[in-house]
């Protein structure tokens, strides 16, 4: 039996326990779940076994007021976690059975998830079921190369599928208005004192060994140099170091996407986190990289700014791909941190 304090990243599909309980089999399942992306690596989500049945929550602790006040972003991170269960539970040979609860009150279930029928995984869901754990987010310099069309053509199937939006920019001009926009957001984040605050309880020290949060070496927010310090976000205005960063990842990347939906809700944003995930997991099957440059749907007033610039209603992530070096893994939480019993 797989210990529930086990590191998620180190559990094979082997491993399944194919003649235990349902209950056993979805603490199993969850391993996957758990390798989903989320904003400075929060992973917002809890679990509850009932039986035969898995409820799925957002985990009301990890929320970031400032960053993201009405939850958009939490739920768009748990939608992404919903789609590998959903991914996992198709590898080993079940069709899920979905009920789906998302209401703006977080204290109720999202989701509810059963065993449905055996039926075998399409060669799709099994090359994307592939990729959940090889799949992290790179912000290294991509490579000056085009990325293949029939690949954005199946981006775009992961939208459709999903039922929502994807915007797909690789001309100069439009990646240097989503760039300078990018910058306008990095200023007025980092002005706001809160927001430096909120940031720094996420960003990991050197040294510091955490389940969560945002270590040095993943080159997130509020890093330098593959260095990090809480301390220094809290207390420095950094948006100039960090534009000029940001400004020169997006211009150098080949292909920007920005997903959206055609409403504004949060089952919207649930579909929209399972389509990303989706776009993530088919590009990194593909040895495509990604990472998520989300200033301007992060502040209202860009967000406008950039659904004109796509013509498109309520823009949701923007997400920068291209050929680079694989990222190291983030850490994550495990099956037993996040299990309500």
């Amino acid at each position: 039996m797989i210990s529930l304090a086990a590191d998620p990243r180190t559990i094979t599909a082997a491993d399944f326990p194919g003649d235990a309980s349902r209950a056993e089999q979805w603490r199993f399942l969850l391993n996957y779940a758990l390798l989903a992306p989320s904003e400075y690596n929060t992973q917002p989500w809890l679990f509850k076994v009932q039986g035969d049945s898995l409820e799925f929550y957002a985990d009301r602790s990890r929320q970031l007021p400032i960053l993201d006040p009405q939850n958009r972003e939490l739920l768009i991170s748990c939608g992404a976690a919903l789609l590998n269960l959903r991914l996992a539970m198709r590898h080993f040979g079940y069709r899920e059975e979905l009920e789906w609860f998302v209401y703006e009150d977080l204290s109720t279930p999202l989701v509810r998830l059963r065993f449905g029928p055996r039926v075998p995984a399409t060669p799709e869901e099994e090359q994307l079921f592939a990729a959940i754990p090889h799949r992290h987010t790179s912000r290294q310099i991509y490579e000056d190369r085009p990325l293949p069309a029939r690949l954005l053509q199946s981006l775009c199937f992961c939208a459709e599928h999903e039922g929502v939006w994807l915007h797909i920019i690789q001309e100069e001009k439009a990646r240097q208005e989503v760039a300078q926009l990018i910058v306008a957001g990095d200023r007025f984040q980092w002005a706001d004192q809160r927001f430096r605050q909120e940031l720094a309880h996420w960003v990991r020290a050197r040294g510091e060994q955490q389940a969560d949060g945002l270590p040095g070496y993943a080159q997130a927010k509020g890093s330098l140099a593959g260095k990090s310090s809480p301390w220094i976000v809290r207390t420095f205005d950094l948006w100039r170091e960090e534009a000029e960063r940001d400004q020169g990842l997006v211009v150098g990347a080949p292909v920007l996407l920005v997903l959206g939906t055609f409403s504004d809700t949060p089952g919207d944003w649930m579909m929209v986190g399972q389509a990303a995930e989706c776009i993530l997991l088919r590009a990194c099957a593909q040895g495509v990289q990604a990472s998520f440059v989300n200033q301007p749907v992060e502040v209202p007033s860009l967000r406008a700014w950039l659904a004109q610039i796509v013509g498109e209603a309520f823009p949701q992530l923007v997400i920068r791909l291209g050929y680079g070096a694989p990222a190291l893994p983030t850490p994550r939480r495990s099956v037993q941190e996040v299990l309500l019993e």
